[in-house]
């Protein structure tokens, strides 16, 4: 039997249609009807109306919550700021710095705040001396630097005999509370005029901490 032979046109225009098949399946599939939004990354498909309106109030209540959190923040340190200027006034251990806080601090500020200091008169005394050096007299001027070499004396000789005794007393009394810096911390209290100081004194003169 003889075989039968397919027109030529035939046979170019069925391997056309495959090709372009091939070609059709291969390309990605994308929706014409829905325009990209020019704001969206390319190579992503454009969000939805409704998912894009989510996404913007969701920004915008995250930064509503920012500012809500900010001003928490500053109403909280004004609070703080507040309840630790009482406590300093007060005494109130719970709202005292950091600085402040502690049985051995109190102690060191009770010690100071029950005895006489020399250093806590050097601003007032340092403010006649200066007066009197700025007189014209020899006398005067002779005599103020007199006093300012006994004022700073007596300051040391005050400051070296309170710390030896507030250390000795806050090894008897805190033998196992840390008690670095509370020498220190009495001392620089001293130098204050005693209705200057903060936290305001809590003992009298004379009172035994």
């Amino acid at each position: 039997m003889p075989e039968k032979r397919l027109p030529l046109g035939f046979v170019f225009r069925s391997r056309a249609k495959e090709e372009k098949a091939a070609v059709a399946d291969k390309a990605p599939l994308t929706d014409s009807k829905q325009p990209r939004d020019p704001q969206a990354p390319k190579g992503r498909p454009t969000p939805k109306r409704s998912v894009a309106q989510s996404q913007r109030r969701s920004v915008a209540n995250t930064s509503m919550t920012r500012k809500e959190a900010a001003k928490r923040q500053r109403d909280e340190r004004r609070a703080q700021m507040e309840r630790q200027r009482q406590a300093l006034a007060g005494g109130d251990e719970r709202y005292l710095p950091a600085r402040d806080k502690g049985p051995v601090r109190r102690f060191a500020r009770d010690f100071v705040d029950s005895r006489f200091n020399v250093a806590e008169w050097f601003l007032p005394m340092a403010v006649v001396i200066l007066v009197l050096s700025m007189v014209r007299v020899a006398s005067l001027q002779s005599m103020a630097l007199l006093l300012w070499l006994v004022v700073i004396v007596l300051i040391v000789l005050d400051s070296i005999v309170t710390g030896f005794r507030l250390k000795k007393r806050l090894a008897e009394r805190f033998p196992d509370e840390n008690r670095r810096g509370a020498v220190a911390y009495a001392l620089m209290r001293s130098l204050q005029m005693r209705r200057l100081r903060l936290p305001k004194p809590q003992v009298k003169r004379g009172a035994r901490p």
